[in-house]
């Protein structure tokens, strides 16, 4: 064997077992020589070398020599070795001994280096069979404790000096042959015979010996896999035995018989393969278990340096990986309520996370059994696992203070891949992972709580106050944009029609919303998820909606999650908040907690704005009626005040007629004689003058009269279609001149397109002349008259006004109640009568209208004739 070769065993035997250096030495001509080292510079060497020369030491080495048997001595503080002892371990039928210097070697080290020592690597007296190179790592690979591919070199080299079919090799253990290594039959690797329930493998196991079966023979039907022997004629079966323990069994088939040569050489090779087979499987032993020992080492270092919990489960996959060799890990960690699971999972070597429902999940019922599950086939034991492709498993709960808060799960897509010590170990590390979850948990949830509480406590600030329901949800939907960076936050509320409504919309995604929104008055809810939320009330989660049959896709928007949680008032539903993403797995637990944190809230700002608008309607309800109960006092009243007037004016028309007849006739004599005195007296009599006067005032009693009789008869009043612009028209021409002469800057708007109105033509005239006489009277020093035309609606109907408005001396409050009787007058010393306004009032109301006054003293008067439009107009 090469010096290369045996500095690699060296190395790879020290790195396993903990050693500080290791040595092969020889003794020849009375002295020592160093054949290979490891971690041996010159320095070093010369000082082994001047040590080994001592007497005593000398002594010493050759006595272990002589006996085969390993030692151990101290060496002095003075020798710079950077060890406290060193180990020896002779080499058999050779004059050679392995030096390990350590400080300490424990019993599975010194096994490991007793083994190698014993193995041939370092020499042999059988220079035939070299067992060096047949069995042993050294120079072959550079991994000895790979148990399967040692195994498989070690059936190779003895295929090769017996030539086979096929064949096998199988490890023994827990009552079983476990077949570890193969030739030319795959199919075989894995498999598992049980020895007791095979006649041929317990005689094999009981007498120690290789046994031949040839095809025909009765055992030959007893022989397990026979379907893997194809044409073969002879089986057989050497035992690799280590003492009287039986440590393996190789197994060959082939067409011809084999030679008495051939199976003396097999027997031969056996002991040789036991050997090296025992090695292997103890250093794949203790490779392991260091390997798993340093594992929790690391584990304990790297997660006590881990910043928040995704940190941790990250570096415990990767030493998951490292340990067990497989990525198909898993972890899954239940919310503090039980409802959702975190789930972890390596794929593609990376780690990915997604929160889901407990309710119908794979694991569910794994955490409801809450004890350590080994799937060795997933098939045959009809467990339904995480990855479809996995065929064994070992799922482990995470146990804090009793409760179950997890489980661990590592697949494998091999069947029976995971020993009773995988399960132990991994259990370990649940043990361990499970106190650091739930640290890290909590103190993410406290996080989140402290979030939540933020956005709850900005959202109360910005919304207190606020009585429009629309403001209260935008501004709900922008701080959730604002706080989680979701991509879309969207508001829906119940209006008054029972109806779900976009409230608030806010996110990156909002535009794209809001222009379906135009297209599909729906949007999202009837059948989606958000429909499925307002119709039960129960929040959603959906981290893939690709595979959710309620999910609807809106046109230009294509999302990977959505959350959904209802604003609940007992039984009553308000509305929803649907957030959505277009990432997969982008939300948490927390998230779900912070959006029913922020719903619930909301639900109370919905309803007190809500109760704010029932208590505004009734109040907008109590005024309206108020409004209505005054104005129909206020018509009652005026109605009042008109039949009032209308029974004064009778009373007076029927006081007038008397008295205009009573006066009528002594007039009309007093006006006839005066003029028939005034005819026979002369131009120049003094006496002409006198009678001229009472012939005038006889008359201006007599057109008073007249005036009375006017005003106490009823005549026939002849109504037509007439239009009001018209004859205001003709007024004013034969008014002009009267205004004009009057120093009065006159205006006239009349309204365009006005509706006829039935009326009196002549007696409506009456009224206008009336009320421009009253107006120019007001304005003796001259001033502003406008009339104004319109239309306008008052008491739910429309009505056809003409307005007189002057600049003149006004009315006071006490005379305005009173300036539609008869004989009322302010003018009683410019000779008014105050049947004027009487007259204009009676007809007025004969027209089904009315007159409005708007008049105070120094500003003016405005009388407004309010007329009714024609039916059917």
């Amino acid at each position: 064997t090469s010096n290369t070769s045996l500095e690699t065993t060296l190395k790879e035997a020290s790195q396993i077992t903990g050693a500080v250096w290791a040595a092969c030495v020889e003794r020849r001509d009375s002295g020592w020589l160093l054949e290979t080292t490891y971690k041996l510079n010159k320095k070093r060497q010369a000082s082994t070398l001047k040590y080994l020369e001592l007497a005593v030491v000398d002594t010493w080495l050759c006595g272990a020599i002589t006996v085969g048997r390993t030692r151990s001595r101290k060496l002095p503080k003075t020798l710079e070795l950077g060890i406290e002892k060193i180990y020896i371990f002779p080499v058999k039928e050779t004059q050679k001994v392995v030096l390990v210097g350590a400080d300490k070697l424990d019993k599975s080290a010194q096994r490991i280096w007793r083994l190698l020592a014993a193995s041939g690597s370092f020499g042999s007296n059988d220079v035939t069979l070299q067992p060096a190179d047949t069995f042993i790592f050294g120079g072959q690979t550079s991994v000895p404790y790979n148990l399967p591919r040692s195994l498989e070199r070690v059936l190779a080299r003895i295929v090769q000096y017996v030539p086979c079919q096929a064949g096998w090799l199988a490890i023994y253990g827990d009552d079983a042959l476990s077949v570890e290594a193969h030739w030319n039959c795959p199919e075989a690797l894995g498999s598992k015979v049980v020895v007791e329930t095979n006649e041929v493998y317990s005689r094999v196991m009981r007498t120690a010996k290789g046994v031949l079966v040839e095809k025909g023979d009765p055992d030959w039907d007893n022989l397990p896999q026979k379907e893997l022997f194809g044409d073969a004629q002879i089986w057989g079966a050497i035992p690799l035995m280590i003492g009287q323990r039986l440590i393996g069994v190789v197994v060959l088939w082939r067409k011809e018989p084999f030679s008495a040569d051939e199976w003396l050489k097999l027997q031969s090779f056996s002991v040789y393969a036991a050997s090296s087979v025992e090695m292997f499987v103890t250093f794949s032993e203790m490779a392991n278990h260091l390997r798993r020992q340093a594992m929790l080492n690391d584990f304990a270092l790297i997660t006590s340096s881990a910043q928040n919990l995704d940190q941790i489960v990250r570096r415990v996959f990767a030493l998951l990986m490292r340990t067990f060799g497989s990525e198909l890990i898993a972890l899954f960690l239940l919310s503090t309520d039980g409802r959702t699971l975190r789930e972890y999972r390596n794929r593609d070597r990376r780690v990915r996370t997604r929160t889901q429902f407990v309710e119908k999940h794979p694991i569910a019922s794994f955490i409801e059994a809450g004890r350590n599950i080994r799937v060795e086939n997933a098939q045959d034991q009809k467990y339904e696992l995480v990855n479809e492709d996995a065929q064994a498993a070992l799922i482990v709960p995470l146990k804090y203070r009793g409760k179950v808060i997890g489980v661990l799960e590592l697949e494998s897509e091999e069947v029976a891949a995971f020993s009773g010590y995988d399960e132990n170990l991994l259990g370990v590390i649940a043990s361990h992972l499970a106190g650091l979850v739930e640290y890290g948990r909590l103190r993410e949830e406290a996080e989140a709580r402290a979030r939540n509480l933020g956005l709850i406590h900005e959202v109360i600030q910005q919304v207190i106050g606020l009585t429009n329901i629309a403001e209260v949800a935008q501004i709900t939907a922008d701080l959730l944009v604002q706080h989680f960076a979701y991509e879309l936050s969207v508001v829906m509320l119940v209006d008054r029609n029972q109806k779900l409504k976009v409230e608030g919309i806010s996110g990156s995604a909002a535009p794209l919303i809001k222009k379906a929104l135009d297209k599909f008055d729906w949007y999202p809810v009837q059948g989606g998820i958000s429909g499925f939320v307002y119709e039960t009330g129960e929040s959603t989660m959906v981290n893939d909606v690709s595979q959710n049959a309620r999910y609807k896709h809106v046109p230009g928007w294509d999302i990977g999650s959505e959350m959904c949680v209802a604003l609940r008032d007992g039984g009553r539903i308000l509305g929803i908040i649907d957030v959505e993403s277009s990432a997969k797995n982008a939300f948490s637990h927390n998230d779900l907690l912070a959006l029913e944190s922020l719903a619930g809230f909301l639900t109370s700002a919905v309803s007190s704005v809500d109760r704010y608008q029932m208590l505004q309607d009734t109040i907008q309800i109590l005024q309206t009626t108020q409004e209505e109960l005054q104005a129909r006092m206020e018509a009652q009243h005026a109605a009042e005040n008109r039949l009032l007037q209308a029974a004064k004016l009778a009373a007076v028309g029927e006081m007038a007629a008397g008295i205009a007849h009573e006066l009528n006739n002594p007039l009309t004599t007093v006006a006839g004689f005066s003029e028939l005195v005034l005819d026979d007296l002369p131009d120049d009599a003094p006496q002409r003058e006198d009678l001229e006067m009472v012939l005038h005032e006889a008359r201006r009693a007599r057109n008073v009269v007249r005036r009375l009789l006017d005003f106490a008869r009823q005549s026939e009043s002849v109504r037509v279609r007439a239009g009001l612009n018209e004859v205001v028209e003709d007024v004013v021409v034969l008014t002009n001149h009267l205004i004009q002469t009057s120093g009065i800057k006159f205006e006239m708007t009349l309204g365009s397109d006005l509706p006829w109105a039935l009326m009196d033509r002549n007696q409506i005239k009456q009224v206008i002349i009336n009320l421009l006489h009253n107006a120019l009277h007001a304005m003796p020093k001259g001033g502003e008259l406008s009339i104004i035309t319109e239309t306008r609606h008052k008491d739910n109907q429309q009505w056809l006004t003409m307005a007189v408005q002057d600049s003149g001396t006004g009315i006071t409050p006490e005379d305005l109640n009173r300036i539609f009787e008869p004989f009322f007058t302010t003018r009683v010393d410019d000779g008014g009568t105050g049947l004027g306004l009487a007259v204009t009032y009676g007809i007025v109301t004969s027209h089904k209208g009315f007159i409005d006054v708007e008049s105070s003293p120094g500003n003016g008067s405005c009388f407004t004739v309010w007329l009714p439009i024609e039916e059917g107009y």
